[in-house]
């Protein structure tokens, strides 16, 4: 019973091993780059480029009892992101037709609109995560939803209730 046992975990062994049949090769290249515009605190940006190629591995005859078998030609297929970050990176947003530029500074974010330049509100996050909106004379709550878009929410005491307004994220 225990060479039964013994023999049935060596073939699995044998068989999950042999199911390896894809080359990988990896690579990642971070860029760093410090700029001094002037202002006396230096800004940091870091890229990252991520390349993963993936090519299955098969033979050219794979029934024949020859001992070396030559491999065949298989399509590699390239997967590549770049990722960059750092201080004073802008993200983009949409809504109603309107770009808006969310640009970090030293207490959360700035907001200006692409249309009027003078539309301008600022973002301080708050302990919990979420961040406070001030435009004008309006004082709202936002956070950002599990498809990175941004959102706000407002009281309106005309009505008593909550107006959301939803920011598309652009992707760059």
């Amino acid at each position: 019973m225990k060479n039964i046992a013994v023999m049935i975990m060596l073939a699995l062994g044998l068989t999950l091993n042999a199911q390896v049949n894809k080359n990988v090769t990896e690579e990642s290249k971070t860029t760093v780059v410090t700029v001094d515009n002037g202002t006396g605190k230096p800004k940091k940006v870091v890229k990252t480029e991520n390349t993963n190629a993936v090519q299955n591995i098969e033979l050219q005859d794979a029934e024949s009892k020859k001992l070396n078998k030559d491999l065949k030609r298989t399509p590699v297929q390239v997967n590549t992101s770049t990722t960059v970050s750092g201080d004073g990176i802008p993200t983009y947003y949409e809504t109603n037709g309107h770009r808006y530029i969310f640009v970090p500074d030293k207490n959360g974010f700035k907001v200006s609109s692409s249309d009027d330049v003078n539309n301008t509100g600022v973002l301080r996050r708050t302990s919990n995560g979420q961040y406070i909106y001030r435009s004008g004379d309006r004082t709202s709550l936002g956070y950002t939803d599990a498809n990175g878009n941004f959102v706000i929410e407002t009281y309106d005491e005309s009505t008593d209730g909550v107006t959301v307004e939803t920011y598309t994220r652009v992707k760059q």
